[in-house]
């Protein structure tokens, strides 16, 4: 072969080689993933995790389109319709509004949830064994769980009589939420005030108040913005030494008193290999809807003694983790 024409062979088959890298990146399935806050890296990873368990990995036979809302609820249905409109392979979503904005985005294309209520009575799926249509997932009982975890703060502060609830109004939980706890409190005898905040500066106004009312202990609600103001409110609550108790165990690791709750990371994880394997060819129908079965008690044993309690050893010995 002359020069002229390997110069111009090689030229010509490493022109193709970008063209054949794009086309194999195209050829990669696309997975959505839908939430309402990109500051969640430990839920991401464990998602990341769960697929890898299954056999993807971002990049090189997946290819993820991470969507946030960054706490924009009203948001969600129209990212939700794009992620349809791309035609992704599978939309994985975390949190009930994310779930229930997916749903009403497609029929077709396969949905796995991670939602804090009941997924049958919000209306995403037919029941837990046979979900039907195109959408399965877990259900990690945030709500559910509000009787127990004021029962565990109490065996903390024997002789409570004033109990504050700190909510956000905008997310779905929270009602559910608000009945159990109020209903508990009514059975344990006990002085209830609610409390909203659905943004930084109601979180600071509703604790100016808590500062002048002085309840006893606070019980924190289910949500997002909670979660992502997770700071600000463990120094609020340490600032008035009021016990106060957490949805999740990211609140006791920074100082938070206590928290009890299904361990979310894990279901970040379970989202990701029923992602993978839906990718593999499974039907979101035939994948049961799981419900979390195992939770956590966490305490922080530091934070208790700077509020001068004793933590009972019924508590200790029960307690998933004691941070000192």
């Amino acid at each position: 072969m002359r020069r002229r024409e390997f110069m111009t062979l090689l030229g010509s088959t490493a022109a193709t080689w970008p063209l054949a890298a794009r086309a194999q990146q195209l050829a990669l399935p696309l997975v959505g993933f839908l939430g309402t806050s990109s500051l969640d890296a430990d839920g991401l990873r464990a998602f990341h995790l769960g697929l890898k368990e299954t056999g993807y990995v971002e990049g090189d036979n997946v290819t993820i389109l991470h969507r946030w809302t960054e706490g924009r609820l009203d948001q969600l249905p129209e990212v939700a319709a794009d992620l349809a409109r791309r035609r992704v392979a599978v939309i994985a979503s975390f949190g009930n509004a994310s779930a229930l904005a997916a749903k009403a985005a497609t029929t077709t294309i396969p949905i796995v949830f991670g939602v804090s209520e009941d997924p049958v009575r919000i209306g995403l799926v037919d029941s837990f064994a046979r979900p039907g249509g195109n959408v399965t997932g877990f259900n990690y009982l945030s709500a559910e769980l509000a009787a127990k975890r004021l029962e565990l703060l109490l065996e903390l502060m024997p002789g409570t009589k004033n109990l504050a609830v700190l909510v956000d109004p905008a997310v779905p939980p929270t009602q559910t939420t608000l009945r159990e706890v109020t209903a508990a409190a009514s059975t344990m005898g006990l002085r209830i005030k609610t409390l909203n905040a659905s943004n930084s500066s109601e979180i600071n106004a509703a604790f100016a108040t808590l500062g002048r009312e002085r309840p006893d202990v606070l019980f924190v609600g289910p949500g997002f913005l909670f979660i992502d103001r997770r700071v600000q409110l463990v120094h609020l609550a340490t600032l008035h030494k009021l016990p106060t108790t957490y949805t999740q165990r990211l609140f006791p690791e920074i100082g938070g008193l206590m928290s009890y709750g299904a361990n979310y990371v894990a279901v970040y994880r379970q989202i990701g290999v029923y992602t993978g394997r839906i990718l593999k060819g499974a039907k979101p129908a035939d994948l049961p809807v799981v419900q979390s079965t195992k939770f956590e008690l966490v305490i922080n044993a530091e934070t208790a003694r700077m509020l001068g309690l004793n933590v009972p050893p019924s508590l200790l010995a029960i307690a998933d983790e004691v941070i000192e």
